[in-house]
């Protein structure tokens, strides 16, 4: 990619990013804005990747409020431990473990779900929060990009190597969800099904960008295929709007600096990013329903080539082969 597609790629990123903030300043000053109240979730079960810290580490600590069986799934061993303390205390829920999940590894991913299974109980909500955001140029253990690799690729191996769980523990008028957490950057995602590696050319703001709209692609695709096969199991996408957390720490250093000064009143706490992923995740209003873009606990919609069936088709068909396993949509449409 040459020097000025990679300046467009950037000044496309942050103004999605800047009309974001814009619109999260004017909703703070709506009068009678509150966080919506969920029923309990008792005796139901919840994975959350990226529990350890941000809005990963939010959306475990309500979940297990609400009374769910909470597993963490994260690579950092010393901030889980400290994370599941931390939420154990505040929420008096004893059901919060954590299990060692590393998304830039199918091996692991592979390992994680054979620990999960081991355990013998459902599962009713997944959440695909973890991801990393404009990192340099790197590989994950199997040779992916590492936005694509750990961001999409995980996330889209973890959940299929899940669904038969899931499927288990849905049941009409009780539904289990996947909920996955994309970005509004998949506004000025392109998605190139000719480098999907970005190995022709390299822009960090792209790549990361490509793999929150693959994330949406995914999600449609996985909801056709829920609906097509009878299952009690919906898949929704959460936007959280643009979040105060570490995942800015490789961005551009003039907005690391907007960030540190006036991060507490531009950006979303991670509490308030996890909210969608909370709405997803446990309220009545969708139960049964899926194939949703929400943003602010809100449908709205993402971009139009999202909805591109060919496109959704062509992505899963590639993500099977590149993770090895079985296309299973193939027999069903």
């Amino acid at each position: 990619m040459s020097l000025l597609s990679a300046a467009r790629a950037a000044l496309r990123v942050y103004a999605v990013g800047a009309a974001v903030v814009v619109a999260q300043l004017l909703r703070r000053r709506l009068p009678g804005f509150a966080e919506p109240v969920f029923p309990r979730q008792l005796e139901r079960v919840a994975i959350v990747t990226g529990g350890t810290d941000g809005i990963g580490y939010a959306t475990a600590k309500h979940l297990a409020r609400l009374g769910m069986h909470v597993i963490i799934g994260g690579n950092n061993e010393g901030k889980a431990e400290e994370a599941v303390r931390k939420i154990r205390e505040e929420t008096l829920n004893d059901k919060v473990e954590f299990l060692y999940c590393d998304l830039a590894s199918m091996r692991s991913i592979q390992q994680f779900v054979q620990r999960f299974k081991m355990k013998k109980i459902p599962l009713h909500v997944l959440v695909n929060n973890a991801g990393v955001m404009m990192v340099p140029q790197g590989t994950t253990e199997d040779g992916f990009e590492e936005h694509f690799g750990v961001n999409y690729l995980g996330h889209f191996l973890l959940t299929n190597l899940l669904l038969d769980t899931l499927r288990e523990s849905g049941a009409p008028g009780c539904s289990a969800r996947v909920v996955t957490v994309s970005s509004a950057t998949h506004y000025v995602g392109e998605l190139n099904l000719d480098d999907l590696q970005s190995s022709s050319s390299y822009s960090a703001h792209a790549a990361y960008a490509q793999s929150k709209l693959a994330l949406v692609l995914f999600t449609y695709r996985l909801q056709a295929l829920l609906e097509a096969t009878g299952s009690a199991v919906t898949a929704n996408v959460a936007d959280p709007g643009v979040v105060d957390t570490d995942l800015y720490r490789h961005v551009f250093w003039g907005t690391r600096l907007i960030k540190k000064l006036f991060g507490w009143c531009l950006f979303k706490t991670p509490d308030e990013g996890a909210r969608t992923s909370i709405y997803a995740a446990v309220t009545p209003a969708l139960e049964g329903r899926g194939g949703c873009y929400l943003y602010n606990e809100k449908e709205t919609k993402s971009l139009g080539v999202t909805y591109d069936l060919e496109l959704q088709r062509q992505l899963w068909a590639r993500s099977c082969q590149m993770t090895g396993i079985a296309d299973v949509t193939q027999e069903v449409f």
